[in-house]
């Protein structure tokens, strides 16, 4: 084994206000949705909860792309420039998540802290991040406020063509927080992946023939 820092202090801050406050707004999210089906705590109290964690998320959002933009440690994201390496090594990983991981074959990535994602973690949180995150940020705010933003909310569609892309985007995170658990299990234990985004360090292991 071989121990690596691939979480920086900010990335683990970051990612555990991150994922704190969007199991809130799953949580204060269908208490708002399903009024009287569920009675964790009155509507009102469940809006107001549901906004002001709504801020905080978005400005955490904001001090995760400064930290990524301001700092070499934005190349986790980028896509390999060789299209046939990309896409061959995005083959092999979707061998390896459909059938190599049951029969206890090695991950064919070997992350660093320049290459922590395989490449579909790399595609996926691009798409996440930079296209379904900031899209459920704007018609949550064009919800909390339908009066102030009225002309955008009528441009998009009105009112309720921007609550179904918000609950659609509402559902789809409920899933991959879900997803994202359960990969966070498939490291050389169950808790190294969990471990890692506490202290930083993870424990590797060693390619074969180093």
């Amino acid at each position: 084994m071989t121990r690596l820092y691939l979480n920086p202090l900010p990335v683990r801050i970051w990612h555990w206000i991150n994922a704190t406050g969007f199991v809130a707004l799953i949580v204060t999210g269908v208490q708002i949705r399903y009024v009287g089906l569920i009675g964790l705590m009155s509507f009102e109290t469940a809006v107001d909860l549901h906004n002001w964690i709504g801020f905080v998320v978005i400005g955490n959002y904001f001090i995760w792309l400064l930290f990524y933009l301001s700092t070499d440690k934005v190349k986790a994201y980028h896509p390999d420039l060789n299209p046939r390496k990309y896409f061959r090594e995005t083959f092999r990983q979707i061998l390896y998540y459909g059938a190599g991981i049951f029969k206890g074959a090695p991950n064919p990535h070997h992350p660093n802290p320049y290459n922590k994602f395989n490449p579909l973690q790399r595609m996926m949180y691009q798409i996440v991040m930079l296209l379904i995150v900031p899209l459920q940020f704007v018609t949550g705010l064009l919800l909390w406020d339908v009066k102030r933003f009225a002309g955008a909310v009528e441009l998009l569609g009105g009112v309720r063509v921007v609550d179904t892309v918000h609950v659609l985007i509402f559902i789809f995170f409920a899933f991959f927080i879900f997803v994202h658990v359960y990969l966070g299990t498939l490291g050389h234990t169950a808790t190294a992946h969990f471990k890692a985004m506490f202290t930083g360090y993870e424990d590797m292991e060693e390619e074969p023939g180093s």
